[in-house]
Order: structure tokens, then C-alpha cells, then sequence
């Protein structure tokens, strides 16, 4: 009874993801009649491997994102001015840049001068967004997470490092080791784990929902606490080994904020499942 009333759980948050997202991808294609090409041009008063913002003559600020497809100069430097060729960007508040071309490099020290205190300041919602999207390009990043499991019933709180994208920008691999304890159980888990970001998923709001999956290396000890007094016996030879996997769903906000529901099979006496709230740095 207990494990169809997790599963029933587990079925019952993946369907909302789904849902969440064929709605946002609805959003997304009515929002994309609009979302035709324009040409800005303008001085970029910030550059990186990723984003640019653009100061436009009516004192306007533009942010830009690059993607494989974006041609642009190996460097751009703060203070040039630049001709931009942009459609309607994945994230709120940017546009993707498809072509950037340098009308004019910077004045000798003005480049400089510019990085470390511009002429104008780049409005506070400008800078957010784009440090989230930074944030979210770095292709290697390190994480922590805490949650709780249930059957049996569980504290757990692990780290994970977060690498990709890879064969495509909506893969990731994210290994993680996993430590728990209750009343009854011990746990360690090591979980190779990958997830897929879904491309349906809402990846102009502030937030994006994914889907995965990976095997897991599981040492488990299960034995009644102790009497008052005496010391809890904790030795790693008293763990068993269980190979299992994991199946797993999320949402994952920009500013690196996630919650995660995940179930493990063929790995008991493992939690059915867990609930896990994380952060990528």
C-alpha cells in the first residue's frame, strides 16, 4: 500500500511538470509571432563568453545572449560600438543575438574607463538577469542539497557537481553523493546521475523543468538506536551494498535554486522516495 501511494505521488508531481511545461511551451509559441528580428546599434558597456549589454543613443540598455549559432568578433570590448542582429531571447528581459559587427573600437583608455565606472549604470534588473544567465552558462558547477525521504523515513543532505551541457545544450551530467539518516536506517548513495532540461519547459520565465535518470551505488545499514547511554556503532563495515536507479524530475530556477522529487528501483531497503530542495553555485 505504501508503495503505490509513492508512486502515486511521484506520477502525480511529474504529471504537473508535464503539464507546467506543454503550457509554457503554448506561451512560448504565441510570444514567438512577435518575436521577429531588429537591428540595434549601440556601445557595449558589458562583455562576456555569453552576454553582452548594449547602450543605445536613447540611453537604453540591451541585453544580449550569444549561442553556437551567433556570429560575432573573438572579443568585444567594452566601449565599442556594434550593429546587433537579435530575435526574442529564451530569458525574459535579453535577446538573442544571431549577428554582432564592430562599427568602431573604443577610445584609447575609454575601454577601461568604461569596465570600471560607465558613463551610465546598468539599471539593477539589467545586471540580475544577466548574472543569472552567467551563472547558469558556467559549464562546470558545484552544488549542495537537503531533503527528507520517506519509507523508510529519512534526513538526508548531500553535494553534487553539475557538468555540461553535453551532445546537446539541454544535457547535463550531475553526480551526486547523498548522506542520510533516521531512526532505524543509515545511508550513503553515490549517484551517477544525468538530466535532461525539457525543451517545452518555460526557459524565458525564471525557472525551467527537467527529467533524469542514472544508476546509484547505495550502502545501507539498518539496526534499532541504541539505549540511552550507550554510543551509536557506526562502522562502514556493517553497511550492505545495493545497486539501484534512480528516476528523478525537478524544477530548476536561474538563480540556481532547485527542488527535486526522486524515486530509486531495485535498491531496498533504499527510500522509495525523496524530497530534495538544492542550490548550484
Amino acid at each position: 500500500m505504501k508503495n503505490r501511494l509513492f508512486l502515486a505521488i511521484f506520477l502525480s508531481v511529474l504529471t504537473f511538470c508535464v503539464f507546467s511545461a506543454v503550457t509554457a511551451m503554448a506561451q512560448d509559441n504565441a510570444s514567438s509571432q512577435t518575436g521577429n528580428d531588429n537591428t540595434i546599434e549601440g556601445t557595449v558597456v558589458s562583455s562576456s563568453r555569453s552576454t553582452m549589454v548594449v547602450k543605445t543613443e536613447d540611453d537604453k540598455f540591451q541585453l544580449f545572449t550569444f549561442d553556437g549559432n551567433t556570429s560575432k568578433p573573438r572579443s568585444i570590448a567594452v566601449g565599442s560600438r556594434v550593429r546587433v542582429v537579435s530575435s526574442e531571447g529564451d530569458v525574459t528581459g535579453s535577446r538573442l543575438a544571431s549577428s554582432v559587427v564592430a562599427l568602431s573600437a573604443p577610445a584609447a583608455g575609454q575601454g577601461r574607463r568604461s569596465a570600471e565606472s560607465p558613463a551610465a549604470p546598468i539599471p539593477p534588473a539589467v545586471r540580475d538577469v544577466e548574472s543569472d544567465i552567467k551563472r547558469e552558462a558556467r559549464r562546470w558547477r558545484l552544488g549542495v542539497r537537503a531533503g527528507v525521504a520517506l519509507d523508510p523515513e529519512l534526513v538526508l543532505f548531500g553535494v553534487h557537481s553539475q557538468m555540461g551541457p553535453i551532445f546537446s545544450k539541454n544535457v547535463f551530467f550531475r553526480p551526486n553523493a547523498e548522506f542520510a539518516w533516521g531512526e532505524v536506517t543509515d545511508m550513503i548513495d553515490l549517484n551517477f546521475e544525468g538530466i535532461y532540461r525539457t525543451p517545452i519547459a518555460s526557459r524565458r520565465g525564471r525557472w525551467s523543468s527537467y527529467i533524469g535518470a542514472g544508476p546509484s551505488m547505495n550502502f545501507i545499514h539498518q539496526g534499532y538506536q541504541p539505549q540511552s547511554g550507550q554510543k551509536r556503532d557506526f562502522s562502514f563495515s556493517n553497511f550492505d551494498y545495493q545497486t539501484g536507479f534512480n528516476i528523478l524530475t525537478g524544477a530548476q530556477f536561474r538563480s540556481g535554486t532547485f527542488f527535486e522529487v526522486k524515486t530509486g528501483l531495485w535498491a531496498r531497503p533504499a527510500p522509495t522516495l525523496r524530497l530534495i530542495l538544492g542550490y548550484n553555485f
